[in-house]
């Protein structure tokens, strides 16, 4: 239910705060250390910390709560049973770390996009990646290509909430072929309509 109301995760929100106005190769490294940080620590206040830090990033933002609580909406399930499971397998201090980690670092993630428009982050890419033109690189199809990833997440975690709304207003019960089927079909879908527009542009070489 609270899914129906949540903007679309990863969704560019304009703004004029200070992290809106941070240039987008910054926050790229600042995301790349936390994400480091998060994979190295052990500690279980690891993950609070980050989540302290992620929450007053967004207010920071100024984009509001229900967008930072979309970019993590499309991941409850996956973080439920993964919590079960390395519960059993390795206890409950590293469960929380695990998911922990991995809560803080797709709301970090999220938080870049809504804040970093798709062609700030591509001249951010291209930039980082010129010195290797020399070896016959071409910076700006590979930052097109990182950008293009960046974004395919959320829009797949847009399409799984899509499904499951589907399978709830027509009563239907969940199953892996009954969600996974529809799901892979309609990311299809979307990879072909993304194909098409990137061959128009002369892209698709």
């Amino acid at each position: 239910m609270a899914g129906r109301s949540l903007p679309p995760p990863g969704l560019y929100q304009p703004g004029a705060s200070t992290l809106h106005r941070l240039p987008a190769g910054a926050k790229l490294v600042a995301l790349a250390v936390l994400l480091s940080a998060l994979v190295i620590a052990s500690s279980p206040w690891a993950p609070a910390v980050g989540v302290a830090l992620t929450a007053a990033a967004y207010a920071l933002a100024g984009v509001g709560w229900r967008v930072a609580v979309a970019q993590v909406w499309p991941l409850r399930w996956f973080a439920v049973v993964l919590l079960a499971l390395q519960w059993w397998l390795s206890g409950p201090e590293r469960a929380l770390v695990t998911v922990g980690g991995l809560v803080v670092a797709v709301a970090l993630a999220g938080l870049v996009t809504v804040t970093t428009r798709v062609t700030a982050m591509t001249a951010a890419f291209a930039t980082a990646m010129r010195p290797l033109r020399v070896v016959g690189v071409d910076p700006e199809r590979v930052a097109l290509l990182m950008a293009l990833g960046i974004r395919a997440v959320p829009v797949v975690a847009g399409l799984a909430s899509e499904v499951r709304e589907a399978h709830r207003a027509r009563g239907l019960r969940l199953d892996p072929r009954t969600y996974g089927v529809p799901l892979v079909v309609r990311t299809l879908r979307h990879a072909d309509t993304m194909g098409d527009a990137l061959a128009a542009r002369g892209l698709d070489d």
